[in-house]
């Protein structure tokens, strides 16, 4: 599933379910201007798919604090429904706010796809 560039805003989200676990790809920007497209399509995702939920950012051009909060506000509830939730392909250079907040040592981040979804399987 792709969900559509809405109003200009410079953000794609393709999904696909691998080894059971939905995995979006997130390209372009991630910020004020996108926050209603990555809401709304990441619910979307969930409501069809479940909890568990690798989000795949090496794509990203640029990441604020409010998508950030988007981010922990999805890990935060994929936890407590029990459910597994990775992040994969966060740069420094275009997610520093994940770090400058500290959170970079918090999410589960994996390097790559295989490493999430084999902590998934652990």
């Amino acid at each position: 599933m792709t969900v559509p560039d809405r109003a200009g805003a410079a953000l794609t989200l393709e999904s696909k379910v691998t080894d059971g676990v939905p995995v979006v790809r997130v390209s372009g920007v991630l910020d004020a201007t996108t926050r209603t497209q990555f809401i709304d399509g990441l619910a979307e995702i969930t409501d069809e798919h479940g909890p568990d939920l690798v989000l795949d950012l090496s794509g990203v051009t640029f990441m604020d604090s409010r998508a950030l909060g988007l981010i922990v506000h999805h890990w935060q509830r994929t936890m407590a429904a029990e459910g597994h939730f990775a992040l994969v392909g966060v740069q420094y250079s275009n997610s520093r706010v994940m770090w400058v907040t500290g959170l970079a040592q918090r999410l589960p981040l994996y390097d790559t796809l295989e490493q999430a979804l084999a902590a998934f399987r652990a």
